[in-house]
């Protein structure tokens, strides 16, 4: 075989997503699988290696972060192990990814994929920097860094045309959010430096952008309008997180939970700060429910970014028909196309493709395309 990759996986990424954790660095991570929470980084670690078409040697940790997750998938990919930690080793760690990653590094790779969120970006990067190309399989609650590609299977893509001459290397940003501020509810990123990638429309190719502070009276008209002439008596509206939707929030006089998850009814406040087992409680006692979500400035995800809380179940259970997107013009300036990567490829598959109506400002859409 001719080309060799490396491959590590994060087990615990992503972990606390759909409890509404925002995270789950160290103790997140634990205290999710305590409660019950089942890993989703090995499933989409096997959607990147199923989806590759070349013959491939991949070298990858034994036990969970490698071998155990992935083997007997493709029959195109031969694993060759790599003793970096106990084949039994559970919990994994930060240190136990670094370590991993550099004997990776050290055995020689074409490129490295690893299976994580921008925690795990950062681990990475601490250990190989600017030297190994790099493609990330999105796991994580928190995906802000350029170097993830779209989804499991645009990764595997991704990586081929990097292999096969098909695309060079750009500089993409390694960025992480303070996880203590992000629960309180505030958004602050910090550029911890840049990894290679490849230069393809299968990866994000830019960070998440914040909110622009000329942006706030448009949030605002959308809001004034949603409330007076869209908003319909009995019906349950799951607020997702963000600026743009919390000024709907603020027009009805309701809490916001800024980076959660919350639910009203009737201009009323049912549920705040709730998780995927909330989300599915409420929904038990309302007929009528719409979900009001907005895209992510820069990167385009509708869902399965920063609102894992709004999982296929609760999907499944509203209906993608009751989704309603809002983006201000600014916001919208930023995104090329909308996003999803909603761990359920049945749901990703029956939105991608289509168009859907954007509120852009009172009275006015925009039609834009689920890629």
């Amino acid at each position: 075989m001719g080309y060799r990759i490396g491959l590590v996986i994060n087990p615990l990424a992503g972990i606390g997503g759909r409890l509404g954790y925002k995270g789950s660095d160290g103790a997140y991570a634990i205290r999710a699988l305590l409660k019950g929470a089942k890993p989703i980084a090995p499933e989409r670690a096997r959607r990147f290696v199923r989806r590759l078409k070349l013959p491939l040697e991949v070298l990858a940790p034994v036990g969970v972060m490698g071998v155990d997750s992935v083997s007997s998938v493709n029959p195109r990919v031969r694993l060759s192990p790599v003793e970096c930690v106990g084949r039994r080793t559970w919990p994994t760690t930060a240190a136990d990814t670094r370590r991993c990653v550099g004997e990776i590094r050290d055995q020689g790779v074409d490129l490295l994929v690893f299976v994580g969120g921008d925690g795990t970006a950062r681990d990475v990067y601490s250990v190989i920097g600017d030297s190994l190309p790099v493609v990330g399989v999105p796991s994580g609650v928190k995906v802000y860094s350029a170097v993830f590609a779209v989804d499991p299977e645009s990764a595997a893509m991704a990586v081929e045309d990097y292999l096969h001459g098909r695309a060079g290397l750009v500089d993409s940003e390694v960025v992480d959010v303070d996880e203590d501020l992000f629960r309180r509810g505030e958004l602050r990123l910090r550029l911890y430096g840049y990894m290679k990638t490849p230069a393809t429309r299968y990866m994000v190719s830019t960070s998440k952008q914040p909110i622009a502070s000329d942006a706030r009276e448009e949030a605002e008209a959308i809001a004034e309008y949603l409330v007076s002439e869209l908003m319909e008596e009995c019906t349950l509206y799951i607020l997702g997180p963000g600026t743009t939707i919390k000024a709907i929030a603020d027009r009805l006089g309701v809490r916001k939970t800024l980076l959660g998850v919350d639910a009203v009814h009737n201009g009323r406040l049912v549920g705040e700060d709730l998780d995927e087992e909330g989300i599915l409680s409420l929904l038990e006692g309302y007929r009528r429910v719409k979900v009001l979500i907005s895209p992510i400035g820069g990167q385009g995800y509708i869902l399965g970014r920063g609102n894992q809380q709004v999982s296929p179940e609760v999907l499944k259970r509203i209906g993608i028909d009751n989704i309603i997107v809002i983006a201000t013009p600014s916001k919208l300036a930023t995104i090329k196309t909308l996003r999803v990567d909603t761990g359920d490829p049945s749901i990703d598959k029956a939105l991608k493709g289509r168009y859907i109506k954007v509120l852009t400002a009172p009275y006015r859409y925009k039609l834009v395309r689920i890629e």
